[in-house]
């Protein structure tokens, strides 16, 4: 399936491992000139070097969009090496310090939707200004299982909740100038060095095997793959009717029945 996307320029935060990693590979194989950010080096140069094999004009620099700087700078620095996005991939995120409400501090509160929502919102103000003038754009905004259902930490919840909210608002006030806005919620995905490659790591096969049990009707955790492929259709022409929509991609993990 050509998803009509060859030449787009696609911008995907947290791009140097897992889902993010991911994404990337999928857009830049589907001919995107693509660039990533990280807030370390250790593995940047290491998956531009794969993106350029699939995208030779793809590109990669060091931002923390946790602050506005951070997204200014990513953003412009983009820009100038492969021009201004048509494609928007908000893939950062995580959980700053405690997991419930007792130990959780202002701090961590503040830090967690920093990095799962204000990054996002941060990025799509610099990004749509060019969306808007030239009357195309896509935006995946990254959430998880855990904002359209209870689980994982308090402020983690919230903060991706709140991410799949501001992705519907912004989806209907956009959708008329053709930049289409959607939230996908991973499950229980598995990468190197992601929390849930550690969870196997660090603890024993029979509590992974309950909680495999307990919460993974395929009997496996997740896989990167299928995330990219899912990001790449929400980002092309052929998904030119998906608007405001929120997606999981969980193999069944989500009670919900929305």
């Amino acid at each position: 399936m050509d998803l009509g996307i060859t030449g787009k320029i696609a911008l995907v935060t947290g791009g140097s491992r897992g889902l993010g990693r991911q994404a990337a590979l999928t857009l830049a194989r589907e001919g995107c000139k693509v660039a990533i950010c990280a807030r370390g080096t250790d593995k940047l140069d290491e998956v531009v070097a794969e993106l350029k094999e699939l995208s030779p004009s793809s590109v990669g620099f060091q931002a923390d969009v946790t602050t506005a700087e951070g997204c200014s700078a990513f953003y412009a620095s983009a820009s100038a090496a492969i021009g201004p996005a048509d494609i928007l991939v908000n893939n950062v995120g995580g959980t700053s310090g405690g997991r419930d409400f007792d130990t959780t501090t202002d701090e961590d509160w503040i830090d967690t939707l920093e990095l799962n929502l204000f990054s996002a919102i941060r990025m799509m103000r610099v990004a749509l200004p060019h969306m808007k003038e030239s009357g195309w754009g896509r935006v995946v905004n990254v959430a998880s299982v855990f904002g359209r259902e209870y689980g994982g930490a308090l402020s983690y919840m919230t903060a991706k909740a709140s991410l799949i909210a501001f992705s519907k608002h912004m989806a209907l006030s956009l959708a008329a100038e053709n930049i289409l806005v959607n939230s996908v919620s991973p499950g229980s995905i598995s990468f190197p060095g992601g929390g849930w490659d550690n969870f196997q790591k660090n603890n024993t096969p029979e509590v992974v095997q309950d909680f495999i049990s307990r919460h993974l009707p395929m009997g496996k955790f997740g896989w990167p793959e299928p995330f990219g492929e899912l990001v790449a259709f929400l980002c092309s022409d052929v998904a030119d009717l998906i608007a405001g929509a929120s997606i999981g991609i969980d193999g069944g993990q989500a009670k919900s029945l929305i």
